[in-house]
Parts: C-alpha cells; structure tokens; sequence
C-alpha cells in the first residue's frame, strides 16, 4: 500500500504541467530558503507556530472527490502567515521566508503521509505554495513594513483590504493554474474549466482564505496567543471538510451498487454502466457543462439501464439496442421512476427519462429536456458498439450512429463524440 501511494504522489499525473507546477514550486521554494537562510529567520517563534500548523494541516489533508484534494488548515495557516502584520510581530516576514516556510513545512507534513501509505500529491501542494507567494508578493506591494494595527481605522481598512487582496490574487492564481490543468488532462474548455474553479474558490477558497485573515489578525493583535484562539474555527473547518467528503464517498457508493444490480441479473455486460459512464462524462467535459451537471451525467450513466429489470428476459449481451423503442422507452420510465424513490436524485431521474427519446421527437421540440439525456443515449449507442464484445471498430462505431443524426442522436453530442474518439478515447 505505501508503495502505490507513493507512486501515485510522484507520478506527477503523466502531464506536462504537473511537472512544469512542480518544478515551479520547487524552483521558488529554494530560491526563498537560500535567501532566508543568508538574511536569517526573523521572528522565530512566529514562524515555528505557522510552520507546525502548516505541516499538521498537510498531515490530516484529505480528498473532496476524485480530483480535489484539501488542506483547510494549512491552507489557511500559510496564508494567515503571507499577511501577518501587527503591533504584536516585531519585524513581518519577508516573502522570502514566508515561501521558505510554506515549502518547508509542507514537506513535513507530506513525509509522515507517505511513510504511512496515505495519499498524496505533490502537484496540488506545490500549487498550494505557489498560491501563497502570489499572496505575499500581493500583499508585500500593498503595504509597507511600518504599517501596522495601531487601532486607527484608516491603517485598519488598508490593511484588511490588502489582506483581502492578497487573499484573492491566492485564490485566482490557484484557479487559473487548476484551469489548466483541467483543460490539459480533461480535454475541458478553458473557459467552462476556468469558471469551475472560480466557482469552487467562491464556495470553499474564500472560506479558508477569510479564516486565515482572521488568524493573521488575531496573531497581530494578541501575539502567540492568537492561533490558539482561532483554533477552534480552523477544527471545525476542518470537520466540515472530512463529513462532506465522508458523504460524497458514501453517495457515489450507494449509486455504483445500484448500478451493478443490472450486471448481476444479467441485464447488462460486465463492466457495461462504467464504460457508459466514463464516456458520458468525457462529452460532458468536452461540453463544458458544470461541476453539478457532470455528476449528474455520471450518475445517470451509471444507472441508465436499472429500468430494464422490469423487463421480462435480459438483453443478450446486454444490448438494449437490440429491443424495440417502445421496451427501451417503458425501461427508462420504470428506471426514472425507481430512482426518484431515493428522494434525492430527481435531477437524475430526469436525465435517465428521456435517455431513450430519440432526438427529434425530444429534445429538437422541447429545449426542456436535458441534453445529458442526449448524452447518455450517445454514449450508450457507442458502448454497444464498441465494447467488449461487440466487435466493431470505433470507425465503423462512428459510421452507424452518424446515420441516425438529426433523428436518433443529438448532432452536438455526436460532433463532441467525434472528437473525444479523435483524440484516442478508447475504454
């Protein structure tokens, strides 16, 4: 177990710019470290706080989903340490050894994680570091070393509007690199990409940077009595993370089992609903549609063919293709039917109602119809085509649902299949 997770920290996800944010990161972190260690750490004991919070907020970091991975409270200890100015700190520290002991820290967080076999990724806590310094470059030009809490509001509003800021440049910098990424290993629109990211800094960034302005404050005013004072915020930040986490795991549980109850009553191949499902969501990203709608999408996917056991014999193979419209039509409504029964996937139901309506007595008449539901009838169309056992090559697979555009498939869903076969999907 610790040599796959291991693997899977240094493996840099098999992209270019994981290696470029890396080797960024590293690059700023020992550049900041030289300097520090010629000038000298000022204010030690500042530093030793914010370091040790920093390292145990990496240590305890958790996954939010599949691709997100958070550290509530080393990030808001790093960036309560970018922008820490006060009456009770001496002399602020510089950017340099603000970066220095982020890096620092963030390395011993991450040893223990990797000696015990925990997961982790390099990628996502260099980019971390590199938010920080955006955030102490930010705030170092908004403010001068003597500006400090002095109890007057004029040095009070400059100096929680640069907090602010510097909060904020963290948090764009951090989605326009996230952006990137996900247009890079997605194949996702920049924009769609840049506006999901955005969206998530919205909801959770801000959450963690405002806690870290108010640790930054209170540290200011009230010395090495403040992160205790704050600590209490940080935890429950912290708890709230892991139980949304907890939950999200437990959700996508709960759906794959239902999924597989069509494989076991042989209503479907092996493997049927997940390949259906990756494809699905690889048009949706294509698509560019949100965060919400893609899980969404998955989830319909996966649970697409529950109707069918309704049905009196399963599909040989599983092809559902090979019944009459009217079987496939009644097994999406029984289908919709059962999932709107767990009370909380209606917006699911939805999708897999109109999976099998053909496109021009749907959607091309009724702009109501979600065009996930396109999706999901696409992407099955072509894993029975192509998947295992089927036999047919993904041109051929191409040829046969490019007949029935306009009628049976959404032209815009067939066109971003086109594509994503073009780039060298394969299940």
């Amino acid at each position: 177990m610790t040599g796959n997770a291991m693997t899977e920290g240094l493996e840099l996800r098999r992209m270019g710019s994981g290696v470029v944010i890396v080797a960024t990161g590293g690059a700023l972190a020992l550049i900041a470290i030289v300097l520090t260690a010629r000038h000298g750490v000022t204010e030690w004991q500042y530093a030793l706080v914010f370091g040790v919070l920093i390292a145990v907020g990496e240590m305890v970091q958790f996954r939010v989903d599949r691709i997100r991975n958070r550290a509530p409270i080393a990030t808001s200890a790093a960036l309560a340490y970018a922008v820490l100015r006060g009456p009770a700190v001496g002399v602020p520290p510089e950017v340099a050894q603000i970066i220095a002991v982020t890096a620092v820290a963030t390395a011993a967080g991450i040893v223990p994680r990797a000696i015990a076999g925990l997961w982790w990724d390099i990628v996502v806590s260099c980019r971390r570091g590199i938010s920080v310094a955006c955030a102490a470059v930010a705030f170092a030009v908004l403010t001068t070393p003597d500006l400090v809490w002095t109890g007057r509001w004029q040095e009070a509003i400059w100096i929680a509007g640069a907090m602010l800021a510097a909060v904020l440049s963290a948090g764009i910098s951090d989605a326009l690199i996230g952006a990137g990424q996900a247009t890079e290993r997605y194949n996702r629109p920049f924009p769609a990409a840049l506006r999901d990211e955005l969206s998530v800094m919205t909801r959770i960034g801000l959450a963690m940077g405002i806690t870290g302005m108010l640790l930054a404050a209170a540290t200011a005013l009230l010395g090495l009595w403040g992160p205790p004072v704050v600590l209490v915020p940080l935890l429950l930040t912290q708890f709230a993370f892991r139980r949304y986490s907890s939950a999200q795991r437990t959700y996508r549980a709960t759906v794959r089992s239902m999924a597989r109850s069509t494989e076991i009553a042989g209503f479907s191949s092996p493997g049927q609903n997940a390949r259906t499902a990756a494809l699905a969501v690889a048009i949706g990203n294509d698509l560019g549609l949100t965060p919400a709608r893609m899980e969404a999408l998955e989830y319909a996917a996966l649970l697409s063919g529950v109707g069918q056991l309704a049905l009196a014999d399963p599909s040989p193979g599983g092809a559902s293709l090979l019944r009459t419209r009217e079987e496939r039509q009644r097994a999406a409504e029984i289908g919709a039917s059962v999932i709107e029964r767990s009370g909380v996937l209606d917006h699911v139901a939805e999708i897999v109602r109109h999976s099998n309506d053909p496109y021009r007595h749907g959607r091309a008449n009724n702009s109501a119809i979600p065009v996930e539901s396109g999706i999901v009838n696409v992407a099955l169309a072509y894993e029975q085509l192509v998947g295992e056992g089927s036999g047919q090559s993904p041109d051929k697979a191409m040829e046969s649902i490019g007949l029935g555009i306009g009628a049976e498939y959404d032209p815009v869903v067939v066109e971003s299949l086109r594509r994503i076969v073009g780039r060298g999907f394969r299940f």
